[in-house]
Order: structure tokens, then C-alpha cells, then sequence
């Protein structure tokens, strides 16, 4: 595919979701390598972003998490570099990745969200944190404001948890979201596309052991369910579909991404936990596995991703 030039595959980086990104970099090359893209690794952690300019890249795929790849920052200096890429562009990227921020468009948007409490990094007292569960009631979560992949999030069950999760949260360099806990169904629905183009994929219900969808039952082992079909409720799968483009439009996405939905139990309604821009693409990633169920290759989508590579300019490759 030589339309599609030389192909920069931006993947490691310097998040704490180093270790994923650079799985998804991997399975991301070798499916457009296989498709006869001219696609070429590089971790912007250990190289400069400048030397994509120099070196004749004409587009990037983003295969980034977290910090300095899915919030805004290499969306920002691909701008600079006059380089497009795949996914959303800088703003939509730095709303995004910070939870509370989009929970507030959401809110404002009429989109369902749990309730919440911020807890502000290096602000916050041990009354504070005590006195969250008078507002949000048990369970509550408690995570980083601005992180993937589950890192550094806890359920708490009762007031004497409360201490120990956030100091486990505050370990990385974030504010401190606690969050109403939804007891439900676990599902995620990805979507393709920008404005009027965006749709979903097929939703993805996910049975964890114990109710537990952590890192390590992310990526690391098999003992996790995704069912696509979700076999929901009739009518459910289509509402939260048209939830989720909803969700995504409103903050600006474009290109792809994914949906994290909780559904209660007893009232069935869906609750919008977060959006992610730039999702994994390893063999346990959900946004491959949504695609496969609609008739979409693992390297089709990549392709597909790449074609639509742009800036915020609105220039594309």
C-alpha cells in the first residue's frame, strides 16, 4: 500500500502504560507490515519526535496509552510536525483522558455518569477522604483521574478502606477521583468514525473473576469472559450504542474509540465511566475483538484507522 507512504508506528512511551502500549505497538506493525504498508516502530520515549519530520514519515498510528501519547501532548507535537495520525486530535485527547473533565460534558450533555467526589493531589486531608462515603455512599471506587488500563484503582467496601485506596491512587501523580460504584453488567462498545460518520461496534459484556477487571485480568490472563453478542436485554444493546456515539461526539473524538459502560442491575439503566482515544490492540484488547464480531479483520481495522489519519486542521494524509 504505498498511498499510504512511510508509516510511523508510535508505541512504548513514557506512561505507566508502557508495558501495553508496546503489545499493542507490536500486534499494530506486524498486521499493516502484513497488508504491505511500509509501517516502522518508534517509541518517542527513546527517541526524538522531531526525527519523524526528518526521516520522512508521512502519517503516524498512535498504539500509545496514557500520559504523553493518549492525552493531547504527541497529538500536539504531530501538529507541530505538520504529521498526521490516527485518532483524536489534541483537544478531544486531553478531555478525554482527564475522567473528570469528561464527566462533567457528559453531565452537561444529559449523559449518564456515576456520581463523583475530586480529591485534588496534595490538597486533600484524611477527614476529607473519610467523609466521602457520606456523599457517595459504599461501594465506592477510588482511582487516578487520569489513567488507563486500571491502574491504581480500588473498590472500597467500607469507611476503613478509604485511606488505603487513595494512598494507592496518589502512588502516580494525578488527582483523585472517587466514584459511585454501579453494580451491573460490565460492558464496552467501541466506536468508529467522526460527527455524522461516527457509529458502533457490536457491545462487549465482560465477566471478570469476582466482579474483578484489573490490569492483570486485562492483559495478563484467561480467566476473563467477553461475550460479543453481549446477549443483552432486548432493545439495550441499541440504547447504549446510540448512548455511546452520543458520548463521543459530544467531546470532539474522531477516528476510534471506546466506551466503558456500567449497567445497574436492578434498574438497567447505563452509567458512562469513560471514553478511551486511543485503545489497546493486543490480543486481549476489546476494540479488535468488537471489529472481528462485525465482519472487520484485526488488519482491516488498522488499515481502515490509517486511511483516516488527519489533524486538527483538517488536513489528512
Amino acid at each position: 500500500m504505498k498511498q499510504l507512504g512511510k508509516v510511523a508506528v508510535l508505541m512504548g512511551g513514557a506512561s505507566a502504560e508502557r508495558e501495553v502500549s508496546l503489545m499493542s505497538g507490536a500486534g499494530v506493525l506486524q498486521a499493516l507490515r502484513s497488508k504491505g504498508v511500509d509501517a516502522h516502530a518508534f517509541d518517542p520515549a527513546e527517541r526524538d519526535m522531531g526525527e519523524l519530520k526528518r526521516e520522512g514519515f508521512s502519517r503516524c498510528f498512535i498504539a500509545l496509552h496514557g500520559r504523553f501519547g493518549e492525552d493531547g501532548t504527541v497529538q500536539g507535537a504531530l501538529e507541530l510536525l505538520g504529521i498526521p495520525y490516527t485518532g483524536s486530535g489534541v483537544m478531544a485527547s486531553a478531555i478525554s483522558m482527564d475522567k473528570v473533565m469528561t464527566k462533567r460534558i457528559w453531565l452537561h450533555e444529559g449523559i449518564p455518569t456515576p456520581r463523583y467526589q475530586l480529591l485534588r493531589r496534595n490538597v486533600y486531608d484524611r477527614k476529607q477522604v473519610l467523609q466521602v462515603p457520606d456523599t457517595l455512599g459504599l461501594p465506592i471506587i477510588v482511582k487516578p483521574a487520569r489513567e488507563g488500563s486500571s491502574i491504581g484503582v480500588t473498590k472500597v467496601t467500607g469507611y476503613s478502606g478509604m485511606v488505603e485506596a487513595v494512598e494507592a491512587a496518589g502512588k502516580l501523580p494525578d488527582d483523585i477521583l472517587c466514584e459511585e460504584c454501579i453494580e451491573g453488567d460490565e460492558v464496552t462498545c467501541p466506536v468508529l468514525g467522526q460527527d455524522d460518520n461516527a457509529h458502533a461496534l457490536p457491545v462487549i459484556r465482560i465477566v471478570a473473576p469476582e466482579g474483578k477487571y484489573d490490569y492483570q485480568n486485562k492483559y495478563f490472563t484467561d480467566v476473563t469472559q467477553y461475550l460479543v453478542p453481549a446477549h443483552l436485554p432486548a432493545g439495550e444493546e441499541e440504547a447504549i450504542q446510540a448512548l455511546v456515539v452520543k458520548a463521543y461526539r459530544v467531546l470532539g473524538c474522531r477516528g476510534w474509540g471506546r466506551v466503558d459502560v456500567m449497567i445497574d442491575r436492578i434498574t438497567r439503566k447505563p452509567y458512562l465511566l469513560e471514553i478511551n482515544t486511543s485503545p489497546g490492540m493486543t490480543g486481549h484488547s476489546l476494540v479488535p475483538m468488537s471489529a472481528k464480531a462485525a465482519g472487520i479483520s484485526y488488519e482491516d481495522l488498522c488499515v481502515r484507522l490509517l486511511e483516516h489519519t488527519a489533524l486538527d486542521t483538517g488536513e489528512s494524509a
